[in-house]
């Protein structure tokens, strides 16, 4: 386990340095921000100095050795639009940001499998197929339209929730929560529930899909023949077996959620990472879009590795150390 975790720490440091290229190179090479941050009434003299402040007076390749030799520092370059370090504007942020992916994960996991069981075990009933058209149109329908009908909906219509915002937030150990405070919990549950929509159907077919084959199996049978009852054929038998691939979909895609949030953010004006990146790029704030992927390939990482080492906790027959070999 410890030479899987140390093999896998060393590919992610290649992974960043070439991620960090091609971020550098993408992000780098489009667009002047000079033309945004300056003001155009500037004379000449004005504009080359705000343009070496800013390093950009430099050839690409030399701005790049620049932002890495920082980078192995921990300093990822200055915001051009808030000059103070990117990294700490997207750490400033991210709070909320992970706080809204966990919610949206959280709603669907503890809606979708449950509601994926019922699908799975009673296919031909009303609720299953209810269920199952559910999620179809929760596959279809976009983000941004469900969002904007939820707003519609629950705030303007009915007034019962607020349309934008984070709330109230409490500090803990230094980090910044709102669900704390039912203020809080208010406003997170719109953002919440659009955010999540797509991963609950995403579960829900997910865990009817393994229902269904695992019904099929030989031990789902031998388990009833003894006869035990359905609560734990379904509990101990069904469930447990079909968690493994679960577990796997769901640490993969709550990195998702975290990387496209933006939507999310923006109808909701909700003050997360992915609001940060919008307003950056409008303004071609290049450091904080170079630091906000970077980080968002970081988590990745971590999430993947974190999935690796439950799923052989899960499946015994998994070895990590023998598989990296």
């Amino acid at each position: 386990m410890a030479a899987f975790i140390i093999r896998r720490l060393l590919q992610s440091v290649l992974v960043l340095a070439f991620m960090s290229l091609a971020v550098f190179v993408g992000v780098y090479a489009i667009g002047n921000p000079v033309d945004i941050l300056i003001n155009p009434q500037a004379d000449q003299a004005e504009i080359a100095r705000t343009i070496a402040a800013l390093g950009l007076d430099k050839p690409l390749w030399e701005q790049y050795l620049v932002f890495l030799k920082q980078a192995l520092s921990g300093d990822l370059g200055k915001s051009f639009a808030y000059n103070i370090p990117a990294i700490q504007l997207i750490l400033e942020r991210m709070p909320a940001t992970l706080e809204l992916a966990l919610a949206a994960t959280g709603l669907a996991v503890f809606l979708g499998i449950p509601l994926g069981l019922w699908a799975g075990l009673a296919p031909d009933s009303w609720a299953g197929k209810l269920i199952m058209t559910g999620s179809i149109l929760g596959f279809s329908l976009p983000t941004f339209w469900v969002g904007l009908m939820l707003i519609m909906l629950f705030a303007v219509e009915l007034g019962w929730l607020p349309s934008s915002g984070r709330g109230p937030t409490a500090v803990v150990l230094g980090i910044p929560l709102s669900f704390l405070s039912w203020e809080g919990i208010r406003h997170l549950i719109l953002p919440a529930i659009n955010l999540a929509l797509f991963k609950l159907s995403l579960v829900i077919r997910l865990t009817r899909a393994g229902t269904r084959e695992a019904l099929l199996q030989d031990y789902v049978k031998f388990a009833r023949a003894k006869g035990l009852s359905n609560a734990r054929v379904v509990g101990v038998h069904v469930l447990k077996n079909i968690m493994i691939p679960i577990v796997t979909v769901i640490g993969l895609e709550f990195g998702s959620v975290i990387a496209f949030a933006i939507v999310t953010e923006s109808i909701f004006a909700w003050p997360g990472m992915g609001k940060l990146i919008i307003d950056s790029i409008n303004v071609l704030d290049r450091p904080v879009i170079v630091a906000y992927l970077l980080v968002i390939v970081g988590l990745f990482i971590l999430i993947n590795l974190a999935v690796d080492i439950v799923y052989s906790l899960l499946d015994p027959r998994v070895r990590l150390g023998a598989a990296a070999e």
